[in-house]
């Protein structure tokens, strides 16, 4: 049976509960400040050695960094260029703060304080809580701890970034500047294709006749290399095309990538903040339009097709969002003038109410007997 025992130390008094392991084994464990919080610690440790959950102590000495790298390692469903980030952020900011704690000592509030301060993005930040709630949840199950003592964490506040929309005609414009380049333009503004999907594209995966693109990879970089693989969401699709749009792409049908680097192979993003001129950014400038990135006219793409009338269920499947509450989460602001139909359509209902009642009504001086 597990007992508290007092002890001295320089402190002042302290308890240490002795205990036999489920093998028979006696040991101890040292540092309680009160009997009851010793007692209470040495109640558990019957019951999950009744239970059979009893876990040695001495497992949960095992280091963060002795694990991190085996997890990551293991988790094969992510896409090579998410694995690529995920070990960017391991190696860089989750395994030098915590590589050589124990895993028994990863505790909420510590991670909590440490991800207020680390000074990097929202989306570095859960990076972060998500190794480590990954590495925690895997010693659990492999019974080298009880719980996983992180768990939900607060991050730090993520300010969004105002979003670029343009319009028909800047689209235009821009395309202009482009010169030959402009059809990749309004590819992305009227489709709504990432640039990966775009820059995969073979030439049978573009219908001019029926109108329509069928995005069937995605060529990412991921490192310095290009990376071809499934879409974002591992899911297949096939957008719309405008008539316009299917016409210009009729010169661009080949049997191999349809718009190959300098090279002959899947081209790379070019970026809007890119130091150096590039065709992107010269026709940025050319066009005297806001600074967009090619990710920017995704977003074009989603509120030209709101503007249109589309409906939400249709934004989203061009898009490849895996809900229509996820396109209304991220384009929210697209959708405001849904507030002013719902608002007209109270208007016309209350109305046409009342002119229903108006003529029944006694007119004005009847005397009621």
């Amino acid at each position: 049976m597990a007992k508290a025992v007092a002890y001295e130390t320089d402190a002042g008094r302290r308890y240490m509960v002795r205990y036999r392991k489920p093998d028979g084994k006696q040991t101890k464990k040292r540092g309680f400040k009160t009997k009851r919080e010793a007692e209470a610690w040495a109640a558990t440790v019957e019951v999950s050695k009744q239970q059979g959950t009893f876990i040695p102590e001495e497992l949960g000495r095992v280091k963060v960094g002795d694990l991190g790298s085996a997890w990551i390692r293991r988790q094969s469903d992510w896409k090579e260029s998410y694995a690529y980030t995920m070990r960017s952020t391991w190696w860089a900011h989750v395994e030098p703060r915590w590589g050589k704690t124990a895993i028994a000592d990863l505790n909420r509030v510590d991670v909590e304080d440490w991800v207020s301060t680390l000074g990097r993005s929202n989306s570095v930040a859960s990076r972060c809580v998500t190794i480590l709630n990954g590495i925690l949840d895997d010693a659990v199950s492999q019974r080298l701890l009880p719980i996983n003592r992180v768990g939900k964490v607060a991050l730090p506040r993520k300010d969004p970034k105002a979003r670029v929309y343009l319009t028909h005609q800047q689209v235009a414009d821009f395309a202009a500047a482009a010169g030959e380049r402009g059809v990749i333009i309004h590819v992305l503004a009227y489709t709504g294709l990432r640039w990966g999907e775009l820059a995969g594209l073979h030439g049978p995966d573009i219908d001019t006749v029926g109108r329509r693109i069928s995005v069937n990879r995605n060529a990412v970089q991921v490192g310095s290399k290009i990376v071809v693989g499934s879409p974002k969401t591992h899911e297949l699709r096939t957008v719309p095309v405008p008539r316009f749009l299917a016409t210009k792409l009729k010169d661009h049908i080949r049997p191999g990538i349809v718009f190959p680097d300098g090279k002959g192979g899947y081209a790379r993003s070019p970026r809007a903040s890119e130091t150096k001129r590039s065709w992107w950014r010269t026709a940025v400038i050319d066009s005297k339009i806001p600074e967009v990135t090619p990710h920017d006219l995704r977003h074009t793409a989603a509120s030209l097709a709101v503007q249109s009338g589309a409906h939400v269920k249709a934004v989203q499947r061009m898009l490849g969002h895996k809900s229509a509450a996820m396109t209304l989460d991220v384009y929210s602001d697209l959708f405001d003038s849904d507030l002013d139909i719902v608002a007209d359509a109270m208007e016309a209902a209350r109305l046409s109410a009342l002119k229903q009642i108006v003529p029944n009504a006694c007119p004005p001086g009847t005397i009621h007997t």
